[in-house]
């Protein structure tokens, strides 16, 4: 018996590009940054990135692209491969690719409007709430 799968969490980093194959088959790839953070020996913390390439197929592929961009979290379950080649140096490098069973959004639409309002500068719509406004108390919690 043999197993191959990997569960991740991290920040796409680039917009997921939709591709078609010749038999009508949607096909989605992105790149993936998973982040570590450790000491070293010095005893500083240190943050380790680890790239991967994500494809998914089918349904799941059109809904990563109509719903993810760059930056933007997600969980995503599949099967591990190491893809292995050559620079433009002769030297072998080595790629880590998923291919993707399952995917699930990380964040809430409310965190997305207003982190890009910071980023554009602008202020929230007056009937969406900002982050501040989401907050749970002890008092929020029916039991």
């Amino acid at each position: 018996m043999s197993f191959n799968r990997v569960i991740l969490v991290g920040n796409l980093g680039r917009d997921p590009e939709l591709r078609y194959t010749p038999q009508g088959t949607p096909v989605c790839s992105f790149t993936m940054a998973t982040n570590e953070r450790r000491k070293d020996k010095a005893g500083e913390l240190q943050d380790h990135t680890t790239w991967f390439r994500v494809t998914l197929w089918g349904r799941q592929a059109e809904t990563a692209s109509q719903y993810l961009t760059k930056g933007r979290p997600v969980y995503i379950e599949g099967r591990l491969r190491v893809e292995e080649w050559t620079d433009r140096d002769g030297k072998p490098r080595y790629t880590l690719e998923v291919h993707g069973t399952d995917m699930q959004f990380i964040g809430s639409r409310a965190e997305e409007s207003a982190a890009a309002a910071v980023a554009t500068g602008s202020k929230p719509a007056a009937n969406e709430p900002t982050i501040a406004q989401t907050e749970l108390t002890d008092d929020d919690i029916p039991f």
